[in-house]
């Protein structure tokens, strides 16, 4: 029976999706520069690519969040310096904050389970202010933010990081949660624990693990396996 389990943050219980939509949408509208579908779009598309090559050691977090604008500046000819959107952006995605229809009864339900560790690689700031502005930080016997580890994830330094500050550790015993397959999949396989793929638009083609498309169906795959 499972009774540590860890939990990535954007994306399993926060909707990281929307707010990136919405606060580009409204900080390009401030600036005066072009704001439609096509380019925020675009925008996640690069974003996405970005925290890949971050996962693989290829750019750095600093890099990461103004080359994304430096890239749609050139696409799309905006006229604001890349710098100044970045500094707005992450002002904006730190104010704000959706937590996932069923995330506060899955986190509810699975504290009664045992332990809960939350491992993501967001910016420190941001997680640490979407975490309480949601009401979910209680939840959590340690936050394990790859800004404050020094290592992203899935490295071996944040695994070996993640392992050594959990008391007790015992991977069979462990359980994680997570909606990507080259940082969540891959970090769980690095500790030696079962993975469960969070995807609310269905289990991608050649999957073959754990699946869940929403927060109930997590809940009981943690009370059974």
């Amino acid at each position: 029976m499972k009774d540590t389990f860890l939990l990535d943050i954007d994306d399993t219980l926060l909707d990281f999706c929307r707010l990136e939509r919405e606060q580009l949408a409204s900080v390009l509208a401030a600036f005066g520069e072009r704001a439609d579908e096509a380019i925020v779009a675009r925008f996640h598309a690069i974003n996405d690519a970005l925290w890949k090559a971050l996962e693989r050691g290829e750019v750095t977090r600093e890099r990461l969040v103004v080359v994304r604008f430096e890239r749609l500046k050139e696409e799309f000819g905006l006229h604001t310096n890349a710098a100044a959107l970045a500094v707005c952006f992450l002002d904006a995605m730190r104010d704000h904050a959706y937590l996932f229809e069923g995330a506060a009864q899955f986190l509810e339900g699975l504290s009664r389970l045992g332990r809960l560790y939350a491992v993501t690689n967001g910016a420190s700031r941001v997680q640490r202010s979407h975490m309480k502005e949601t009401g979910i930080a209680p939840f959590f016997a340690d936050v394990f933010i790859s800004e404050e580890v020094g290592a992203q994830k899935p490295s071996e330094a944040y695994v070996r990081h993640v392992r050594e500050h959990i008391p007790n550790f015992e991977p069979s015993r462990t359980l994680y949660f997570g909606d990507s397959l080259t940082s969540d999949m891959v970090c769980a396989k690095r500790l030696g624990v079962d993975f469960v793929l969070f995807r609310p638009a269905g289990m991608p083609a050649g999957y073959e693990g754990y699946f869940a498309a929403d927060h109930a169906q997590m809940l009981a795959l943690a009370t059974r396996l």
